[in-house]
């Protein structure tokens, strides 16, 4: 099964084309440090073909959840070098994955700082602050004059990433966060430069994964990006503005060769994501959303089918840490605890059981 066949991307081999969904799973310190957990979650997964983690924050701004981990400070670079440490002594490859949370954030959780976004349009919902539920605030739109600094933030935390051992960063562009509001026409209502017609509103979308890939090679930089996937105020429902606006983007870093784009959307055989796929030209992992549990036959026939190069999955890794061994040998899988997704200690998080090791 060519699930189980190696995958070369960028400057990695993966030995398998399961992926590891990036997944908030809230298990840093306040001080958005990686935890032993944490350390112990990512080791117990390294034989998945690649691991991606958490959303981290590039910059205080940009923390939208709580005991979210950041790639800031040497104590960050220090907390996530004892995670590729752990994974890289397993046999495994782990990418960083590098979210502003943008307006998806709260004053109470980044530390009493503007919460920023393309535009001062407040996302509906409350936040889960460290005092309790409370609505998101009206962000401040950020001035064409201040872009360049919010650039500079992910390439400072890319640059951190590479420091902290880990094989690649991965630029969020989806999910509602921060470059993703710069996408959709209801996030953002600009009028200047990076605002208005599809190829403005890609503007600083491209002009950030172009630095980073600058900074740090773009054999070691990554996106992640969801079309249509209409979540958290983000919305994107005229087809035809989005295909301008997500080709607009792909053209805008496909000369590169960069690492892979990975995309997260429901239907993997639409015309617009095979358009997408191609038009990038290098390795594309698809993510089937949030709709449905991936499972083993969805992630087989993604590759049989020629939809992906690989396949990124979420819960079924959540339950089961060695879930390489358990879909090639076709064996029984444990079930996820719901509940202990987003608690803060180990149950749900450390403690699923892997199988036996062959005698």
């Amino acid at each position: 099964m060519k699930l189980f066949t190696p995958l070369t991307v960028g400057t990695m081999e993966l030995p398998n084309r399961l992926v590891m969904a990036p997944m908030s799973r809230v298990r840093a310190d306040r001080n958005g440090v990686p935890t032993d957990i944490m350390v112990e979650h990512y080791r117990q997964r390294a034989s998945l073909g690649l691991i991606v983690t958490d959303g981290i924050y590039p910059s205080f701004p940009g923390q939208g959840n709580a005991l979210m981990p950041g790639l800031v400070t040497e104590e960050h670079v220090a907390g996530w070098k004892r995670v590729t440490d752990a994974v890289h002594e397993a046999g495994g490859r782990i990418v960083a994955q590098l979210m502003h949370s943008g307006r998806v954030a709260h004053e109470n959780i980044n530390g009493g700082r503007q919460v920023q976004a393309p535009s001062a349009i407040a996302v509906e919902g409350m936040a889960h602050t460290y005092e309790g539920k409370a609505p998101y605030p009206v962000p401040h739109a950020l001035t064409e004059a201040e872009l360049p600094g919010v650039v500079q933030d992910f390439v400072s935390a890319a640059q951190n990433a590479m420091k902290a051992g880990f094989d690649g960063v991965e630029l969020h562009g989806a999910n509602g966060y921060l470059l993703q509001e710069f996408l959709s026409p209801v996030s953002n209502t600009r009028t200047d430069n990076y605002g208005g017609s599809p190829e403005n509103r890609a503007r600083m979308v491209i002009e950030t994964f172009r630095a980073v890939a600058e900074a740090v090679g773009a054999e070691h930089t990554a996106i992640r990006i969801s079309p249509e996937h209409n979540i958290q105020g983000v919305l994107e429902t005229d087809r035809a503005d989005v295909t301008a606006t997500y080709t607009a983007l792909v053209d805008g870093i496909a000369d590169l060769k960069s690492a892979y784009l990975s995309i997260l959307h429901k239907d993997p055989a639409d015309e617009l994501i095979q358009d997408l796929r191609h038009r990038f030209g290098g390795p594309v992992l698809m993510n089937t959303g949030f709709g449905t549990v991936t499972s083993r036959e969805d992630a087989i026939m993604l590759l049989e089918e020629d939809l992906a190069d690989a396949a990124v999955v979420g819960r079924p890794v959540i339950a089961n840490p060695d879930l390489a061994r358990r879909w090639q040998e076709n064996l029984p899988l444990n079930e996820i605890d719901q509940a202990t997704v987003y608690t803060d200690g180990a149950a749900g998080y450390t403690d699923y059981p892997m199988l036996e090791p062959v005698s």
